[in-house]
């Protein structure tokens, strides 16, 4: 190459590597990729999604083995757990769990072992949280105190120990790091061995649920009788503990003392709001369980800065407030529904009532199959029958008027159609028929007795209607509408 041409290749060259200095995205790019303070979150790749989603990595799959099976194990002790009143004892063991970690590193590391084996610190932990078992037992059982208070105490008192011995072993040892992952949760430095220990654990403890789910279904809801079939209420409360303590001590190494309670009772609230069976809720928690551990130890593998325990956390919430919003059967949004269309249906009937007995003060009383058209009532006139106000009245009309019951004519007069004269005749039958049973079997004093049948007339079914036929009448099954009990006005009265 000339020597023009080396000149013209090396001032190429340097504008090339000014134009990356000045450049502040690329420096900023650069320095963040250069400090190891760097704590910034980044976006996951294309690369990195579909690595997890195929489980490409050796370690993502023994990640999400362990966490699948921990999210199962838990969601199907925590429901048994939470119908039993146990919910918390799973934080009390949790946290009761951290000194046995502790004094079994000391102990380990002054024996010249190995202080960091797994097998070992869980099985420190396993004995921590069985005297805690025993001291809260012992605590409700032979003294004043209340379980509540007892799960408090041994709460604070063993987490309080333990952290004192994880701080004696980090001065002490110089080597303790790690040890606070027991605490905090760190799903990701599982390695095959964790995650074969903690599915073995998770397996094993649904199969005993599984063999165990009658008597504990009888001790959940039925305690007595279970006592009186030949079971030991004090031996299946242990058995049960001794479920919570194993999913506890091995979900240490993935969500951590703190959070673990959250996997035991999250999913079993979640499934609740689902179902009234307690077999469909116990899977029904197992899954929502598993699922969230999966989804948040993946995330987790996409976002190693964030801490994997609060994540698997933060997806069981998740699953928690969908399951609060939208069951269809208890959750939030159904029950507002189911409230608001009983509410227009009782202002529909409210009208409905009010109508048919301003037309029976005025002799216009309106009968099922005899319909009169001509028959009107004011608008203003139903105003003091009912405290509504005037826009209330109008959009219950309006309503009314819309499901073909009611029909407004010139000067606001109202007309029942057919079928509002139906459902009118039918109201005021329900409401009179709870009215005559209550004056003439519980002694409630005819001025007295219409508000409490205002209160119930709304939700009489066939069957109970019958029953009051049949006592009020005396075996006469023909539906008329009684008689009012009540002074009726005069035409022209309201």
């Amino acid at each position: 190459m000339s020597p023009a041409g080396r000149l013209a290749a090396v001032l190429l060259l340097a504008m090339i590597f000014a134009s990356r200095v000045s450049d502040p995205a690329v420096a900023a790019d650069e320095t963040r990729q250069a400090s190891i303070t760097d704590r910034s979150v980044q976006w996951p790749t294309a690369g990195q999604w579909r690595r997890l989603l195929l489980l490409e990595d050796y370690n993502t799959r023994v990640v999400l083995l362990g966490a699948t099976m921990l999210g199962f194990a838990g969601g199907a002790v925590g429901s048994f757990a939470l119908l039993r009143g146990r919910a918390l004892m799973g934080d009390a063991l949790s946290h009761a769990a951290v000194p046995g970690i502790g004094l079994v590193f000391l102990a380990v590391t002054m024996a010249g072992g190995d202080a960091k084996s797994f097998v070992l610190l869980l099985a420190g932990a396993t004995c921590s949280s069985l005297l805690g078992l025993a001291v809260i037992l012992f605590l409700r059982n032979a003294t004043r105190i209340k379980e509540d208070a007892a799960l408090g105490i041994v709460l604070s008192v063993f987490f309080g120990a333990g952290a004192a011995a994880l701080g004696i072993a980090q001065q002490t040892t110089g080597h303790a790091a790690g040890l606070e992952g027991f605490i905090y949760g760190k799903t990701a430095s599982m390695v095959a061995s964790d995650a074969l220990l903690i599915a073995g654990a998770g397996l094993t403890v649904t199969v005993l649920c599984l063999l165990l789910f009658k008597e504990f279904k009888l001790l959940c809801f039925d305690e007595g009788f279970a006592a009186s079939r030949g079971y030991s209420i004090l031996l299946l409360d242990i058995a049960l503990m001794g479920l919570v303590v194993a999913v506890t001590i091995v979900g240490l190494q993935a969500v951590g003392a703190i959070l673990m309670i959250a996997m035991l009772v999250v999913p079993a609230c979640a499934a609740r709001f689902w179902t009234e069976r307690m077999g469909l809720m116990t899977l029904l928690s197992a899954i929502i369980g598993a699922a969230s551990a999966l989804v948040g130890a993946g995330m987790s593998a996409l976002l190693p800065r964030l801490p994997s325990g609060a994540i698997i956390v933060l997806v069981a919430s998740v699953a928690f407030v969908v399951s609060m919003l939208g069951a269809p059967a208890r959750g939030i949004l159904a029950r507002a529904m189911r409230r608001r269309r009983l509410n227009a249906k009782v202002h529909r009937q409210h009208l409905l009532r009010a109508v048919y007995e301003w037309l029976e003060s005025h002799g216009q009383a309106p009968r099922r199959g005899q319909h009169d058209e001509s028959d009107q009532v004011p608008i203003a006139e139903l105003l003091p029958m009912r405290s509504w106000s005037q826009g209330e009245l109008r959009s219950y009309v309006a309503r009314a008027e819309s499901r073909g019951l009611l029909r407004t004519g010139p000067g606001n007069l109202l007309r029942l159609s057919p079928l509002g004269c139906e459902e009118a005749a039918a109201n005021v039958h329900n409401h009179r028929m709870w009215e005559l049973y209550l004056i003439h079997f519980a002694d409630v004093a005819a001025s007295r007795v219409d508000r409490d049948a205002d209160a119930i007339e709304h939700v009489l079914d066939p069957t109970i209607l019958a029953e009051l036929e049949s006592l009020v009448h005396e075996g006469a099954a023909a539906r008329v509408v009684p008689t009012s009990p009540h002074p009726m006005p005069h035409a022209g009265e309201t």
